[in-house]
């Protein structure tokens, strides 16, 4: 409340808006602070009830009712009040008083104006479907969806406000992600404990160790989340130029605070006394302390334009976050035109360490794996990693035909690769599986998951084929590619969804995975040859449509060195026709080796089975070879001897 009468009208000033009263301003202000507590409450109680709690006996992958009880209060308090900010934030953010909507079609021109309602309207939406299902769930898979639900809600408002635009918000766009996702779950899990240990509720030191290791990894992102933001938001100005400089450095005292009582945590952890739970409340009383100071933080944080805003910035700095004025050379686009895009860098290094870390505990236990396997899977990510990297990565946004080569890169080309790695293979053989009277850990959770009735949904053939041949329709001969381009986030979202869907495809036909439904051989070869034509069919559409696609915002763009766009599109065509046709045959020719070592192993285990001499059905046919051999032959014209008949 200070902070806001402190504020006035400063903030509206800048943005050139008018001042919509103290009265309009606290009711965002506060309703944003109950918007962050419920939602940290909401997702801390999921990660507890998934990851946290250790569960042993017979139903150590259930999700009974008290742990789901601070969710079923905080999304229940999440929804509500961000279904009331649409109105206050429609209001706030176009600079008018809240008695103005009460005047006739007002309600609906303020929402649609600017894009935070909207976003509001989407969060309260998924945090009202969260409640609904915490009511009966009770399956560990389903708690994990219910997870990525809420994380989504907690981005939706993130993503459209402060980073949406700007110099390098791209840096900042994928920097808010990642810290947003991460902090909130480390907050969340730190607030149940607490209430948990408050209430008098044991913690057990499996839940403390798993505690701690999702403190490390989520506080490490969280820093370097923190530092990218402060790149964004203060580059080329003044670090002290406004209040963020002022707001940026508070933040960077609580971090610390947080390290020096993650310290004192994990020395009372290794002793283990007696008193040890009330050492773990008084640092856990103290970590919400700092936690409630960081919350206030942000909230201020985002009513005070950053003085990264008011700088001079050109257009396509306005829409991509940086300059495309030079012109795409070859040495421009793989060598010189680097600009790291931190999301899938991210991404990309997650998915290497995991996986060279799986490896390296087989070797340590003594198992083998395929080396071929480990190549294909970091192939793939460096793929990921270069195609998004590289100046390819930074002009596909700029040009039609080079987001095309980044688009057969990222879901043909990489997922090929992925799915031969059999990370899904490899993670369960590196995990462990719990004892009978063990929590469960890891090796369940992806057992869980495998078996999941969810899973069959996903990975339902049908679907897959339907989704990776109708994406291309439905993204490009819609304004679904016109939008996404506009937005970084929507980008970047556009980008997973190619990557996971060629993922999916290219393991139903190729991977070392086993799906939940195994495809026969023959029909793996008839998915591959079905979506063959389709991809030829887009890409002769492309080349000879008279609508250049997305053609509104490459105007806008209009780099120096743009030629014409039909042109481009034309060769954009050519290149989804040509490189979508060569990555399917090679799937073939993979096909076809993999057949080939099947046979040849499975006629292996045959012998080896044989020689065992556990199969006694080669000597029995061979014994009765024998008997017919040993008949007499009867003489021609000779009547077969009669067997006697008795009464």
């Amino acid at each position: 409340m200070a902070a806001v009468l402190l504020i006035g009208d400063s903030s509206y000033e800048q943005l050139s808006r008018g001042y919509p009263g103290v009265l309009t301003s606290l009711l965002s202000a506060l309703l944003r602070l109950v918007v962050q507590v419920s939602s940290i409450a909401t997702v801390g109680g999921l990660v507890y009830a998934a990851f946290l709690r250790a569960r042993p006996g017979p139903n150590r992958l259930r999700v009974f009712g008290g742990d789901l009880s601070a969710v079923r209060i905080g999304s229940a308090v999440w929804g509500l009040s961000a279904l009331a900010l649409v109105p206050i934030d429609a209001a706030d953010g176009n600079g008018l008083p809240i008695a103005r909507l009460a005047t006739p079609g007002a309600l609906g021109y303020l929402v649609s104006a600017i894009y935070l309602p909207a976003a509001w309207i989407v969060t309260a939406l998924l945090a009202l479907v969260v409640f609904c299902a915490a009511q009966f769930v009770s399956r560990w898979p389903t708690t994990v969806l219910l997870l990525a639900l809420a994380l989504a809600a907690v981005l939706s408002p993130v993503v459209v406000e402060q980073i949406l635009v700007g110099r390098n918000h791209d840096f900042g766009g994928d920097a808010g992600v990642l810290g947003t996702v991460a902090l909130t779950v480390w907050f969340g899990a730190t607030v149940v404990l607490v209430w948990r240990l408050s209430l008098g509720h044991s913690v057990s030191r499996r839940s403390l160790s798993r505690y701690g290791i999702l403190s490390a990894v989520t506080l490490a992102v969280g820093a370097g989340a923190e530092v990218a933001l402060a790149y964004f938001k203060t580059v080329g100005t003044p670090f002290f130029a406004n209040t963020t400089g002022f707001l940026i450095c508070a933040d960077v005292v609580v971090m610390c605070g947080w390290l020096g009582l993650g310290a004192v945590a994990v020395r009372a952890f290794r002793r283990g006394t007696p008193a040890s739970h009330v050492v773990y409340l008084r640092i856990g009383w103290a970590a919400l302390a700092l936690i409630a100071a960081w919350v206030t933080t942000a909230v201020i944080m985002m009513r005070i334009p950053p003085a990264v805003f008011f700088g001079p910035t050109s257009i396509s700095q306005v829409f991509l976050g940086y300059d495309t004025t030079r012109a795409p050379t070859l040495a421009l686009l793989f060598l010189t035109g680097w600009r790291i895009n931190i999301l899938f860098a991210v991404i990309s290094a997650a998915g290497i360490g995991g996986y060279l870390f799986a490896v390296a505990r087989l070797r340590r236990r003594g198992d083998a794996w395929p080396l071929g396997r480990t190549v294909a899977w970091v192939s793939g990510w460096i793929v990921v990693f270069i195609t998004t990297s590289s100046g390819l990565g930074v002009y596909a946004d700029a040009r039609f035909s080079l987001h095309m080569i980044l688009h057969m890169s990222l879901n043909m080309f990489a997922p090929t690769l992925l799915v031969l790695g059999g990370a899904v293979t490899l993670a369960l053989r590196a995990t462990r599986p719990a004892a009978a009277g063990e929590p469960a850990g890891p090796h369940e959770w992806i057992t869980a998951v495998l078996h999941w009735r969810g899973s069959r949904i996903v990975l339902n053939p049908l679907r897959i084929f339907l989704t990776f041949v109708g994406s291309y329709y439905l993204i490009y001969f819609t304004d679904v590619f016109q939008f996404a381009i506009r937005y970084h986030w929507a980008h970047q979202l556009m980008n997973l969804e190619f990557i996971s869907i060629g993922y999916l495809f290219y393991g139903l036909v190729i991977g070392v995975d086993r799906p939940p439904r195994p495809l026969p051989s023959l029909a793996k070869l008839g998915i591959v040859f079905a979506a063959m034509p389709f991809h030829a069919f887009f890409g002769v559409i492309v080349m000879t449509s008279s609508t250049v696609i997305a053609k509104t915002f490459y105007q806008y763009l209009n780099p120096p060195w743009m030629g014409s766009l039909k042109s481009d599109q034309y060769l954009g065509g050519g290149i989804a026709w040509a490189a979508g046709e060569i990555p399917l045959i090679l799937v073939v020719l993979s096909l076809a080796i993999q057949w080939s070592r099947q046979d040849k192993r499975a006629a292996m285990r045959k012998d080896r089975h044989l020689n065992s001499g556990m199969d006694d059905s080669y000597d029995a046919y061979n014994d009765m070879l024998a008997k017919l051999a040993a008949r007499r032959p009867i003489a021609p014209g000779a009547k077969p001897p009669q067997r006697e008949m008795t009464s």
